[in-house]
């Protein structure tokens, strides 16, 4: 039998826990991969502490996992395009990457020169990117406020919106200031008197994307003169703040993986720096990122 990493209940990491699995079987309009790497994002953390039970109940056994990449290995009904044996990387609406074989609805071929790594890295964050400037309507000429800009969602959205002829201020850690600039943004550091230093590089902006939910808001509506322009992917507070909460809902940008992995296959995209774990060892990907311990995108290698 196969093998997955099982959400057993709420809870610390400790309650992942890999261990055997039927194998998945395909229905109409899916396909199966054999999978080679799954990607671990901020939202799996939430859904395994309980923190999103109310709008994302999920019965004891479930697979986390919004992003995987593999090889094609079945085929269910009514599905054209692809065949077994193809490499692709898929966005898992269902959830399931975190297993040896899952089961994928939209799927986007893998070139060759894209390693399996960041294959699974791309789909949840190109998602989250392209659907969120799609929202903000960023136009070129315009100036974007990108909080957490060196993140996995960060890095994708400053390129595209530099890529489109629109200025970026992207706050980040100190740390990733240099990484900021190479990305075609302008960077600024976080913390207090945040709105200070954006006044020093602009009067304001015109919108504001917040992918890291550490506190920002507040300054960036100062900063665009209103919430209207100001989406988080991050905070769940922000309705607080009168600030709309951007949900991976699944007319956001399905258009997103298939739009950029071209540009990560041509090097004309670039994806924060991944680090690779076992995928049995996906709970102390868990808790190295609960524990603010890793820098880098957690992705999950299948034996």
């Amino acid at each position: 039998m196969p093998r997955a990493v099982l959400l057993t209940g709420y809870g610390p990491p400790d309650v992942l826990v890999w261990n055997e699995v039927p194998m998945p079987e395909p229905g109409p309009g899916q396909v199966r991969i054999r999978v080679k790497a799954a990607g671990v994002g901020p939202t799996d953390l939430k859904i395994r502490r309980g923190d999103l039970k109310t709008v994302f109940p999920l019965p004891a056994g479930a697979v986390l996992g919004f992003e995987a990449a593999g090889v094609v290995d079945a085929l269910g009904p009514s599905v054209f395009g692809v065949q077994e044996g193809d490499e692709v990387a898929c966005l898992l609406a269902g959830l399931g990457g975190y297993g040896e074989y899952a089961l994928a609805s939209s799927w986007t071929t893998k070139p060759a020169v894209v390693s399996w790594s960041e294959a699974a890295a791309l789909p949840a964050s190109a998602e989250a990117a392209v659907g969120i400037l799609k929202q903000l309507e960023v136009a070129r000429g315009e100036t974007l406020l990108v909080l957490g800009a060196a993140g996995s969602v960060g890095v994708i959205a400053t390129q595209l919106a530099v890529r489109s002829g629109v200025r970026v201020i992207g706050a980040a850690a100190q740390r990733d200031h240099d990484l900021v600039r190479e990305l075609g943004g302008v960077p600024v550091a976080y913390g207090p008197g945040l709105a200070d230093r954006v006044h020093e590089l602009s009067p304001s902006v015109d919108a504001a994307l917040d992918a890291a939910g550490r506190g920002g808001l507040p300054d960036a509506i100062t900063l665009a003169g209103g919430p209207a322009r100001v989406l988080t992917l991050a905070d769940e507070h922000a309705a607080d703040l009168g600030v709309l909460l951007s949900a991976p809902t699944p007319d956001r940008a399905p258009e997103a993986v298939d739009q950029t992995m071209p540009l990560l296959a041509s090097g004309a995209l670039r994806l924060r720096r991944q680090r690779r774990l076992p995928m049995a060892e996906a709970a102390e990907a868990h808790r190295l990122l609960e524990k603010g311990e890793a820098h880098e995108k957690f992705v999950l290698e299948a034996p």
